[in-house]
């Protein structure tokens, strides 16, 4: 198993740990990683665009003219398409562009990430991650002192509101649990901060 340095928020290193390797240290697998993020991302799409086809526009009950005689083009309606205010031709309407991935490719994808980031020597780990108070500036202290980067996750085992209030002002920090963490948001920053206690959860959910 190979091992990474645990520190404290002051930036001092205070023990190591072992990690599994089956999690933190296989050989990535760029397509399932590929993947998985094209899902995630396509999975945020609302999809709620709507237009309005000629049956749906209020109004064109009436025929505009005679069908014959006036010289001009035959119309049924003032809702066709080529009318102003007429209808949309084959225009956008609600759907889901939601992705639906295999359990093993995603698991797979997320052992690659935590992987790729134990490679890169961009995964941090902290003894703890506790505030007495909420202090966006405790936080900044804290990132400071164990120089993370300037895009940071911050993955704790269980909701904590001190934490994630005391980071939410922080330009580029996000805070997520164990159980929220995903493949784009670890590849999308510079560091990953992993409270201890939070390491343990991934090794017992994906081990």
């Amino acid at each position: 198993m190979s091992k990474i340095s645990v520190l404290n928020m002051a930036g001092k290193k205070v023990s190591d740990i072992e990690l599994n390797d089956s999690i933190f240290s296989i050989e990535p697998n760029m397509s399932a990683v590929h993947l998985v993020v094209v899902g995630y991302l396509a999975n945020q799409r609302q999809g709620t665009q709507s237009t309005k086809t000629r049956s749906e526009v209020s109004g064109g009950g009436k025929k505009p003219w005679r069908q014959k005689g006036t010289g001009r083009a035959r119309q049924g309606s003032t809702r066709s398409p080529q009318w102003y205010h007429g209808g949309i031709a084959l225009g956008p309407k609600p759907r889901t562009y939601g992705i639906s991935i295999n359990k093993k490719v995603r698991r797979l994808a997320m052992k690659s990430a935590l992987s790729s980031k134990v490679a890169a020597d961009e995964m941090i780990v902290l003894d703890k991650i506790a505030l007495d108070a909420i202090k966006t500036q405790e936080m900044v202290k804290t990132l400071a002192a164990i120089n993370a980067g300037k895009k940071v996750l911050v993955v704790l085992p269980e909701n904590n509101e001190i934490i994630y209030k005391s980071t939410r002002n922080i330009e580029g920090a996000k805070v997520c649990t164990v159980n929220t963490l995903n493949v784009y948001d670890i590849l999308n920053c510079n560091s990953l901060v992993v409270a201890q206690d939070a390491v343990a959860k991934i090794e017992e959910v994906f081990a």
